[in-house]
């Protein structure tokens, strides 16, 4: 009999769930949008409602298309955007306020007092990560001290924390489950990564009550099973890791040097260090790449904040786009004499940069710019951006210096800005054949662990290559363009 596995791929701006056979082949989809709320400048929020009634229409949508029933699948592994915080009612499931966003900037003024008050040393050295709102801690005392009652309510247990994968696991087991993974509980800021445990004397600075927190457990381990009176039967739940790491399980980077980069809202690179706790020097993370079999192993991330979301932008605020699959063409038709750069800090800089209050800029405008340099500057600060964050990898560690960067995602579909990315990196670029990595890494940790599906080294053995991508940029013309993104940079930057 053929071993269903069902992915849920709850992302920022939409939710999938994809049934995959024994074969890793996609046999059904479903993907709902839902609303994104921005109640001030620089806050970003989702209703908890629409995460969950999206995660549950997408599931039967995509049996639905499989032609397979709940009874039919082996498990579920469960991938999530990270980072954003919900914190909900113990008795009734409900939130307590909208789910602030990985993208939320409202913490900015108190990761600065902790910065100022010294403690940013001891928050990098346990969790591997900076002081920066975009991580759920100061999120989490956000909520505690903005929602009336909720700090008392929190202290007497009877309010749950958790990502997103907290909270959907919570409810697809009837309120049973109160648990994450290593990978998610990576990016609290309040997980002492080096220890495997939550973090006493960091939960005292943020001010965080330790029976808020869930149980922490491997990326593939026996999560549960859902409530029969969601999908009328009982399906194990055997799999759960972030995104960005579900990506990195579903490119099969399991050896020390791999690195692959997903360009969906944002772009997120992910170089595995095997059991090395890398620090960085060059203000890249270091942070849990899996965990399987109580074994940990490391990754060092750079995070950038907007990759796709800028040509969401292009289409959506400027308008000089329809659909996103234009901007290829466009960027190929713009005026090769004109330097346009787009420095995409919509919601600031990410690593290596780590600026909240920088706001995006266009610099090189002239009479003649028009959408396609436009269109052409905002694929080109992908190219940029993932160039910065590969040579402060480089610097970091040696296994990272001679590497072919293996791409998934929306944005990876578009060969020009691929194209650019191999010629700006003075690197290979490889496309696999299945792009639904972040999806396949989640249910390969559901299949694993529900012993359906192969160990490491089978599952590595079905990667298979769309395209390579090589270097063709001349290399002066490569280091000129360098230098005039560094210089929009440097202006862009509040901190230099």
């Amino acid at each position: 009999m053929t071993s269903y596995i069902l992915a849920i791929d709850q992302g920022t701006t939409s939710t999938r769930s994809i049934v995959f056979d024994d074969e890793y082949h996609v046999k059904g989809v479903g993907q709902q949008e839902f609303a994104q709320h921005f109640p001030n400048s620089g806050w970003v929020e989702h209703d908890p409602e629409d995460l969950w009634q999206t995660t549950v229409e997408t599931m039967q949508f995509a049996l639905a298309r499989a032609k397979v029933s709940a009874s039919d699948l082996a498990a579920i592994g469960i991938t999530n955007q990270r980072e954003t915080t919900v914190i909900w009612d113990r008795q009734t499931g409900k939130a307590i306020h909208n789910a602030i966003v990985w993208q939320d900037r409202r913490t900015s003024d108190f990761c600065q007092k902790l910065k100022a008050d010294g403690h940013e040393p001891t928050f990098s050295a346990r969790t591997g990560l900076l002081l920066d709102p975009y991580f759920s801690g100061t999120k989490i005392a956000w909520l505690l001290d903005h929602v009336p009652g909720a700090r008392a309510q929190a202290e007497a247990g009877k309010l749950a924390f958790g990502t997103v994968d907290s909270f959907l696991l919570w409810r697809l087991t009837g309120g049973k489950v109160h648990a994450t993974d290593a990978t998610n509980a990576a990016r609290t800021l309040i997980y002492n990564i080096r220890t495997g445990e939550w973090d006493d004397e960091l939960l005292k600075l943020l001010n965080i009550p330790r029976a808020l927190l869930p149980e922490v457990k491997d990326s593939s381990a026996d999560f549960g099973s859902t409530d029969v009176s969601i999908f009328g039967a009982t399906i194990p739940i055997r799999g759960i890791a972030g995104d960005q790491q579900a990506a990195t399980v579903g490119q099969a980077c399991f050896e020390p040097g791999m690195l692959k980069s997903t360009y969906g809202t944002g772009c997120f690179a992910l170089l595995n260090t095997g059991a090395d706790f890398v620090p960085s020097s060059n203000r890249l993370l270091t942070t849990i790449a899996y965990q399987l079999g109580g074994k940990t192993t490391y990754a060092l991330e750079g995070s950038i904040f907007v990759a796709g979301a800028a040509v969401q932008w292009l289409r959506d605020g400027l308008k000089i786009i329809q659909r996103s699959d234009q901007t290829g063409a466009m960027a190929d038709a713009a005026d090769p004499n004109q330097n346009v750069y787009l420095v995409p800090a919509f919601t600031g800089m990410g690593a290596p940069y780590w600026d909240a209050e920088a706001r995006g800029a266009l610099f090189g405008l002239t009479r003649g710019t028009g959408p396609e340099e436009i269109a052409r500057a905002a694929l080109e600060a992908v190219c940029y951006q993932t160039h910065d964050l590969l040579s402060a990898m480089q610097k970091d560690w040696t296994g990272a210096r001679t590497t072919v960067l293996r791409v998934d995602g929306g944005m990876v579909a578009n060969d020009w800005t691929m194209q650019r990315l191999a010629d700006l990196l003075d690197a290979p670029v490889d496309r696999p054949v299945v792009l639904e990595t972040t999806a396949l890494g989640a249910a390969w940790l559901a299949g694993f662990g529900a012993g359906v599906w192969p160990d490491q080294e089978g599952f590595a053995k079905s990667w298979r290559l769309n395209r390579r991508f090589t270097p063709s940029m001349d290399d002066t013309v490569r280091r000129g363009k360098l230098a005039g993104w560094q210089d929009a940079v440097q202006r862009t930057l509040t901190k230099r």
